[in-house]
C-alpha cells in the first residue's frame, strides 16, 4: 500500500489497483515465479472498504488521485536544480566553494527526483496519461540507473513481498549489512551501526556501475525464475548507460579545467550524498524495531493476507514534520 505518493494521497489506491497479487489472486503466478502466497480472503472486505472510503475522500474533497499542481511545481523546482546546478558548474564560473555547494545541492536533489518524480511516475501514479509517466519515469535513467529494472525489483518484488529474506531484493543489498534476522550472522555485523552509514553512501554507486547489470545478467531474482529480458530492454539499459556517462563524466572532464580527479571526485560526491538519503529513507520504513520479517511455510504460505503483511513489516515515520514531507513525496506515511 506504500509508495507512488504524489503528494496529495494517491498512494494507497494506485498500488492495491497495480498489484493484481493482492486483489485478484492470493498466489503470486507470473511465468517463471516460485508460489508464495498470501491467504487474502479474510482481508478482502477490509481492501474492498478501504477502497470504498478512499474513493468517497477524492469525490468529496474534489481532487484527484494523481498529480497536483503543487507536485508539478515540486517536479519543476527538482529538475530544475539539478540542470542549473550542473550547467553551473560546467560553466567553470564558479570557484572550489561553491562548486561545493552545488555538488551538494544537486545529491540532495537527485534524491529528491527519485523520491518524488521517478518513484511516482514509474509506478504509474503521476498521471493519468501514461505517456506522462513513462517521460517522468526516464528521468530515474538520466540518474543513472535502470527504470525498467526498478519497476520488477521494487513495484513487483518489494511491495509484494515486503521484508520477506531471499525474495525481497531490498534486505539483500550488500553482505556488509544485516537486515535482515534470517540474514547470514558473520562477526563483522556487530559493528555494523557504525559503518552502516559508508555503505549507504555507496549505494547509488553501485546502482549506477554494476547494480543493473548484476540484475540483468540473474535468471533467478526474487520469485522469478529463468527470468528473461527482452532486446529492447537490454538496448535501452545499455543506451541509457553511455547516455549518462556521457553527460555526467565524459562532459565535465572535457569542458571543465579542473584536474581529472577533482571531476571524478564531484562525481563521487553527488552520489554519496544521494545514496546516503536513499539509505535512511529506506532504513526508516522497513528496517527498524517495530516491523517483522515474517517468512512463508514449507509451501510458500504466509500467515497472514498481503495487506496485513505489509502493515506489519512497514513503519511511518515523521508523519509531523512537513519539510521531510516535502522532500520525500510522502514516504514517511508508508502504511
Amino acid at each position: 500500500m506504500a509508495g507512488a505518493s504524489t503528494g496529495n494521497g494517491c498512494a494507497s489506491i494506485h498500488l492495491i489497483r497495480s498489484t493484481g497479487v493482492i486483489t485478484v489472486s492470493s498466489v503470486f503466478t507470473q511465468p517463471g515465479t516460485t508460489k508464495v502466497h498470501f491467504s487474502n480472503r479474510e482481508a478482502a472486505a477490509f481492501v474492498a472498504e478501504l477502497r470504498q472510503s478512499v474513493a468517497q475522500w477524492f469525490e468529496a474533497t474534489g481532487r484527484s488521485d494523481k498529480a497536483n499542481a503543487p507536485m508539478v511545481f515540486k517536479t519543476v523546482i527538482l529538475l530544475g536544480t539539478l540542470l542549473v546546478s550542473y550547467l553551473l558548474l560546467l560553466s567553470g564560473l564558479v570557484g572550489t566553494g561553491g562548486s561545493l555547494a552545488l555538488i551538494a545541492l544537486m545529491g540532495i536533489a537527485m534524491a529528491g527526483v527519485g523520491f518524488s518524480v521517478a518513484h511516482d511516475a514509474l509506478h504509474g501514479a503521476y498521471s493519468s496519461r501514461p505517456w506522462i509517466n513513462t517521460a517522468l519515469g526516464a528521468s530515474f535513467d538520466l540518474l543513472g540507473a535502470n527504470g525498467y529494472m526498478w519497476q520488477i525489483t521494487h513495484n513487483v518484488i518489494h511491495h509484494t513481498y515486503t521484508n520477506i529474506h531471499g525474495v525481497d531484493e531490498d534486505i539483500s543489498v550488500s553482505p556488509l549489512l544485516r537486515l535482515s534476522p534470517d540474514a547470514d550472522l558473520k562477526r563483522f555485523h556487530r559493528f555494523q551501526h557504525w559503518y552502516a552509514p559508508a555503505v549507504y553512501s555507496m549505494s547509488t554507486l553501485f546502482w549506477v556501475f554494476a547494480k543493473d547489470f548484476k540484475y540483468f545478467l540473474k535468471r533467478d531474482l526474487g520469485p522469478f525464475r529463468d527470468r528473461r529480458h527482452s532486446a529492447g530492454a537490454v538496448a535501452w539499459l545499455m543506451t541509457s548507460k553511455v547516455a549518462y556517462f556521457g553527460y555526467a563524466l565524459a562532459l565535465p572532464l572535457l569542458l571543465i579545467h579542473r584536474p581529472w580527479w577533482q571531476i571524478v571526485g564531484g562525481f563521487a560526491l553527488v552520489h554519496l550524498i544521494a545514496g546516503i538519503i536513499l539509505g535512511i529513507v529506506f532504513q526508516l520504513a522497513h528496517v527498524v524495531e517495530s516491523i517483522e520479517y515474517p517468512l512463508p511455510d514449507d509451501e510458500g504460505g504466509m500467515e497472514y493476507s498481503w495487506a496485513v503483511h505489509e502493515m506489519r513489516t512497514t513503519s511511518n515515520f515523521a508523519r509531523g514534520n512537513r519539510v521531510v514531507s516535502w522532500y520525500i513525496s510522502g514516504l514517511n506515511s508508508q502504511i
